[in-house]
């Protein structure tokens, strides 16, 4: 039974993949026609074509290998100074400009001369270029927003899990209680496992957050702490204690090995699956493309460490880089996991917001022959345009992306390495929830 969730796993996170793609593409496509861009073929997939359908000018279809998809535009580079295309050179870095430019034209009919990507202004191609990413950051906001609001998230809480019976400070990194200690202000109040606390120096506390903040400024005060016992409220009296405590940052979580002096009741929190409102969602959610951003810039930081987890003896840390065979792994994992259903589909909605969101953030990178690559090339030529216009120069014309061609073999070639080092690692060594 266990094998087959785990294969029921993967083949959910293998459809999310598809229709993840397929979206993007749609993004693509929908814009390109909007702005009078023929599209011969719309793909979800690469490598050997399982089934398509041609409808009016564009054929759509599934390849084999679910790892992709494209649409092809005629025209995505203009022709050379000449006005033609030119037979292939024998210098490798001046055939790969002509093999490019070949290709945009392919399938060239009568009648395409105004319908080719490359004539459109550069604002139009930028929409279109930027469709298919942002496709993938609205797919993952609506899938982020279906899990905080419908699901909720396995956070702190109000509740009591457990009372500390001295101060201890955080930094000692130590559980039991010296003669000397004195007791927690949480202990001496007659606080007891399970009690929620709901105000607290007669404010509400609705979450951890405001409560963790409000003992943190009460410092040496005698504050009043309503708690909800067996369906009853009561009111305990505790003088806070000052004591040495986690760090927290801007969004609410600790700084791992810092400490501050503040406010200490003295008891650890209860975790639970709490839904979040409309306001705190968008906070989760840009504190999380903020962590993706980081994650991005310091990813080539992350390659020593994720080599010596493929070929070496060395661990594969918890925030390693994981492509679609380790995500794959972690769905298969969460269908094996012996909690409700619920948490189970909102864990899969959860990995497949992420995977959209990191589809999104690296799309968005300015290189070919990724979609932010030609993004700043139609940015590009639109201020060249424009610098001449104000000096009153000739319009140099389109921009040559299929000159930028070289560095775009060179950067794909980098991102198959760094993937095929991904692959390895995520099966030899994956990343494993707990």
């Amino acid at each position: 039974m266990t094998t087959l969730m785990f294969i029921l796993g993967i083949v959910v996170f293998a459809v999310g993949l598809l229709v993840s793609i397929a979206w993007h593409e749609l993004g693509h496509l929908s814009t390109a026609k909007l702005f009078g861009i023929r599209v011969p073929q719309y793909m979800v997939g690469f490598g050997p074509t399982v089934w398509s359908r041609k409808k009016g000018e564009t054929e759509y279809g599934i390849k084999a290998i679910p790892l992709g998809g494209y649409i092809r535009m005629i025209g995505m580079f203009p022709p050379d100074d000449s006005g033609r295309i030119t037979a292939r050179s024998t210098s490798p870095w001046r055939g790969m400009i002509e093999d490019a430019r070949s290709a945009a034209f392919e399938e060239l009919r009568p009648g395409d001369e105004t319908r080719m990507f490359y004539t459109r202004k550069p604002w139009k191609r930028v929409i279109v270029m930027f469709a298919g990413p942002f496709m993938n950051l609205v797919l993952a906001i609506g899938l982020f927003l279906t899990v905080l609001m419908g699901f909720g998230i396995q956070q702190q809480t109000t509740t009591v899990a457990s009372v500390s019976p001295c101060v201890i400070a955080q930094s000692e990194h130590r559980d039991s209680c010296k003669k000397s200690d004195p007791a927690s202000p949480a202990e001496a109040a007659g606080m007891k496992k399970r009690d929620k606390i709901v105000a607290f120096d007669g404010k509400p506390t609705r979450d951890w957050n405001t409560l963790s903040d409000l003992i943190r400024v009460s410092a040496g005060k005698t504050v009043p702490i309503v708690v909800e016992r067996d369906g009853k409220q009561l009111t305990l009296h505790a003088k806070i204690a000052t004591n040495m405590v986690a760090k927290k940052d801007s969004g609410g979580g600790y700084v791992e090995g810092r400490y501050v002096k503040a406010g200490f009741l003295g008891f650890s929190a209860a975790t639970g699956v709490v839904k979040q409102d409309f306001g705190e969602s968008v906070t989760w959610m840009t504190d999380r493309v903020g962590d993706a951003v980081d994650s991005l810039v310091a990813l080539p930081g992350k390659i020593p460490a994720l080599w010596d987890a493929a070929f070496g003896d060395g661990p594969r840390e918890p925030d390693s880089p994981m492509g679609i065979v380790g995500a794959a792994r972690v769905t298969g994992e969460i269908a094996t996991l012996d909690i409700p259903a619920s948490q189970q589909l909102a864990m899969f909605v959860f990995v497949l917001a992420g995977f959209n969101l990191s589809l999104f953030l690296f799309n968005m990178l300015p290189l070919l022959p990724l979609d932010g690559g030609h993004i700043a090339g139609a940015l590009w030529e639109s201020l060249r345009r424009n610098v001449a216009r104000v000096l009153r120069r000739p319009d140099p014309g389109p921009f040559d992306v299929a000159k930028l061609m070289p560095v775009a073999y060179v950067v794909a070639g980098i991102f198959v390495c760094f993937t095929v080092l991904v692959l390895i690692a995520d099966v030899v060594n994956p990343v494993k929830i707990s």
